[in-house]
């Protein structure tokens, strides 16, 4: 592995309270984010707030930003577009507005046909998703984040120690409440994509904080006349470089999908650009540190896990 960094010696662990401060208010946010969504105050996208998804079949390719332009003049600014080239499909959706209106998927019709008269189209299909299917995807999204979350303590409770699990999943909840709230304080639009970004993001945290784990107690091992802090200290410090050139790896990706992704996923790669760097943080400034709030600041080692 490149060391970047070299041989550090941080007192991580001597900033907790810091970290906690600051993690208090992510989650905080995450939180009244969540009661938000639940109140259908949020910005939910047609998966869950209710909507209209037309798809067109052209017979020439169209061009997605022309398109885009085209909606935004004619009253639907935020509308999802999704292209297919292989058969010169285009899929329009658009949110359930607060007000009422004319049929949406005639409009958007009437549009296309006036639009690109010289290219001519046929709907495919046009769907309406109500209220009630929304509210329903809503509650197996959070079933979905509840299980995984259970499924995370038991997977390190059996492969380290029950104590482990727990911090790691409070690492896990923080990183996803985390994520959640700096995607409603930026007005992103929640979808099922969404949700998906958030539980790849848990594995991702998962994995991070399983690392550092895994040489604390090794460290517990061989260092047994050290304090649990200093135990802590040193295995975050040796793993730092490692951590830092995984996050890298992956930042690098994601940067070039938000970039260059197009607009269908640019919310996604943002909500994993930002998971990777608070699940990074919370590896070491949140997981850990529980591990001495759980035992006491001064407490000894923990027994061998």
């Amino acid at each position: 592995m490149i060391e970047i960094l070299g041989k550090t010696n941080i007192d991580f662990i001597g900033k907790w309270n810091y970290a906690f401060i600051f993690s208090g208010i992510l989650v905080l946010i995450g939180i009244l984010t969540l009661v938000q969504i639940g109140r259908g105050q949020a910005n939910l996208g047609i998966d869950f707030a209710g909507g209209t998804a037309v798809q067109l079949k052209f017979d020439r390719p169209v061009q997605i930003d022309e398109a885009r332009r085209i909606l935004s003049s004619n009253g639907f600014p935020d509308a999802e577009l999704q292209e297919f080239t292989a058969g010169n499909k285009l899929l329009i959706r658009v949110k359930k507005q607060n007000t009422i209106q004319e049929d949406v998927a005639n409009r958007l019709v009437r549009i296309f046909e006036k639009e690109f008269a010289e290219n001519r189209f046929v709907v495919d299909s046009s769907t309406a998703i109500g209220p009630t299917i929304g509210q329903e995807l809503q509650k197996k999204a959070v079933i979905a984040i509840v299980f995984s979350m259970i499924g995370i303590i038991l997977y390190i409770a059996v492969r380290f120690e029950f104590r482990f699990g727990i911090a790691a999943a409070v690492a896990t909840f923080h990183d996803v409440l985390a994520v959640l709230g700096i995607l409603y304080l930026l007005d992103k639009e929640i979808t099922l994509l969404i949700v998906t970004a958030l539980l790849t993001l848990a594995g991702y945290s998962l994995t991070d904080t399983v690392v550092v784990f895994d040489r604390i107690r090794e460290n517990l091992k061989y260092r047994r006349r050290e304090s649990l802090e200093q135990v802590i200290n040193g295995g975050i410090n040796q793993v730092l470089s490692r951590t830092i050139v995984v996050s890298l790896t992956v930042v690098l990706v994601l940067i070039a999908l938000f970039f260059f992704g197009g607009e269908v996923i640019h919310d996604f790669s943002f909500t994993l650009l930002a998971g990777v760097i608070v699940g990074t943080y919370s590896s070491i400034f949140v997981a850990s540190p529980i591990l001495i709030v759980w035992k006491g600041s001064r407490g000894r080692l923990l027994r061998r896990a």
